[in-house]
């Protein structure tokens, strides 16, 4: 019986994919790699930045609503065509890579990501993993397919005594379906 581990989507079979591995011994997380080529487009350039000066300042709320300043600020997903399987009281997390923010200039805006056990294979959801970036430096950065692009790590998890006292739904989406913030 399998206990934990990847494996590729339907969408991306005939893509040539691999499955995440770690790359020493005594390394803790799995190496996950972009499924496609993507670019990663930066804050800096964003056109609503070019307009902000300090006489804007007092317009930033205004200048926030508009609906392509909202789309600007939106992380990348990068698609990984990589789900994950695991054991009820365990979950996969996903931190990027330690060279990101030195060497590209991106960094997850969520901090660490959690890819719970049911997010795999649920009914309305196959369970692809992403990653999401911010690109804070200066020029877009290009992800090539293969390129490693973050890491994940397989970790239990523990409940609070008042667990079993509330009420659970079954999950029947994909990424950000257990609710709005």
């Amino acid at each position: 019986m399998a206990v934990r581990g990847f494996e590729v989507v339907s969408k991306y079979q005939e893509a040539g994919l691999t499955v995440p591995e770690r790359s020493t011994h005594n390394a803790a997380g799995y190496d996950f790699k972009a499924a496609q080529d993507m670019v990663l487009p930066s804050l800096v350039n964003q056109p609503f930045l070019k307009e902000l000066n300090i006489f804007s300042l007092g317009k930033i709320s205004a200048l926030l609503e508009k609906p392509e300043v909202r789309a600007a600020l939106k992380p990348t997903l990068i698609p990984t065509g990589i789900k994950a399987y695991m054991q009820p009281g365990e979950f996969l997390q996903l931190v990027a890579r330690s060279s990101a923010p030195i060497k590209k200039q991106i960094m997850m805006p969520n901090g660490v990501g959690i890819v719970d056990a049911d997010y795999y294979n649920n009914e309305g959801n196959e369970g692809e993993i992403f990653f999401q970036y911010l690109n804070f430096g200066l020029e877009d950065v290009h992800i090539k397919k293969g390129e490693r692009i973050g890491q994940g790590v397989f970790m239990p998890y523990l409940l609070a005594d008042q667990d079993e006292a509330s009420e659970k739904t079954t999950r029947v989406g994909g990424f950000g379906s257990t609710g709005e913030a």
